[in-house]
């Protein structure tokens, strides 16, 4: 019945799609249009090549919206609805009008715990279910609990995908190769490891590691030249970007910009050799999560602009420059816990409001 009456209300918003109002930002007026409203806890938007969108709901629910209608999709893979756990990234593959396929990322569960997944299905030609699921990757078992799923999904240049996690409440496991705790992992569309991961062969290494010493990236994307950015959560204060290389150890916690809850510090300091620095932080902490780098395409301006959602002050940040800083806060009355922000092949800028529950676009006013 829950989800027969969510189904109603978003088929009615959809048809009174349209109304817009405004944001003003350094670029002037933008126009604001709700696409999508009445979900329940969005995660994370997938733009279709030809208009239509995908969107997840932490519970395991994924939504189609297409020629102006929403419906549930049906074939999605068991998820450990749990915390910040569930069904949480969805990953339009860039060839997707020839084979339809999609990239998932959730909480897995195993035995009586969970961790982070990844699967590769296919959109049906009508678009009514996923066919031919199949789960590529999952985190190593022998975690419970719901904190820190990480659990973004990238599709690199070269046709591999990149998968974030987080450390899920165990921050030593982030320093630890045998499992894939707060890492980033790098396998090919197959699940197979690429030869040139750098712990291929290393004695007690997870190989799918591509960089490790994450607390939790929630939000990652592809810079202009196709390189991988992150945005992590710290602890209090210290939530990070950081500019990801094969190999590195970006120190949790054994490092961090931020302290304990409690006030306490963490680790050893700011810095320690072989460990790597932000690119930019944040204290106090404004809980990112979603990141995309502009293109220029409406806003010239903010070409190669870093736009990341805040969870926790309600606002889109704008980072720039070299060093890069945060030079914009782009907020208003439907900017409440953005989590995630993509941008679409217009230009248009697409972003999930938590607080609304609702999927909106950003045109020029």
């Amino acid at each position: 019945m829950r989800r027969m009456l969510l189904a109603a209300g978003i088929t009615m918003v959809l048809a009174g799609a349209g109304t817009a109002q405004t944001l003003p930002s350094s670029q002037g007026t933008l126009r604001v249009e709700a696409m999508l409203t009445g979900l329940d806890e969005p995660w994370a938007i997938g733009l279709l090549p030809g208009g239509g969108f995908l969107v997840t709901e932490r519970d395991g629910r994924l939504i189609l919206v297409q020629d102006g209608r929403a419906r549930d999709v049906g074939g999605v893979p068991e998820v450990a609805a749990t915390g910040q756990g569930g069904l949480l990234d969805i990953t339009v593959a860039r060839d997707f009008a020839a084979t339809r396929e999609v990239f998932l990322s959730f909480a897995k569960p195993q035995g009586r715990g969970q961790n982070t997944a990844l699967a590769v299905a296919r959109l049906s030609d009508d678009g009514a279910r996923l066919e031919n699921v199949r789960v590529i990757f999952e985190a190593a078992p022998g975690f419970s609990g719901g904190q820190h799923f990480g659990s973004r999904v990238v599709e690199a240049p070269d046709g591999t995908l990149f998968l974030t996690t987080g450390d899920r409440g165990a921050p030593e496991s982030s320093q630890d190769l045998s499992n894939h705790n707060g890492a980033v992992i790098r396998v090919a569309r197959d699940g197979s490891v690429p030869a040139d991961n750098p712990f291929v062969g290393q004695a007690g290494a997870q190989p799918e590691i591509w960089s490790f010493g994450h607390r939790n990236v929630q939000g990652a994307g592809l810079d202009l030249d196709g390189n991988l950015i992150t945005a992590e959560h710290g602890a209090r204060g210290g939530d990070e970007i950081n500019r990801i290389r094969r190999g590195a150890n970006f120190g949790w916690p054994v490092i961090t910009y931020g302290v304990a809850y409690s006030g306490r510090p963490i680790g050893e300091g700011t810095q320690k050799p072989g460990m790597e620095q932000p690119e930019f932080y944040w204290d106090p902490s404004m809980a990112p999560s979603g990141l995309m780098v502009y293109s220029g395409r409406l806003w010239p301006e903010w070409r190669g602009d870093i736009f990341v959602g805040s969870l926790k002050f309600s606002y889109i940040a704008r980072l720039d420059g070299t060093p890069l800083r945060e030079v914009e806060q782009i907020e208003g009355d439907h900017t409440g816990r953005v989590r995630d922000i993509v941008e679409a092949s217009d230009g248009t800028i697409w972003f999930l409001s938590v607080g609304d529950g609702a999927v909106y676009r950003l045109s020029p006013g």
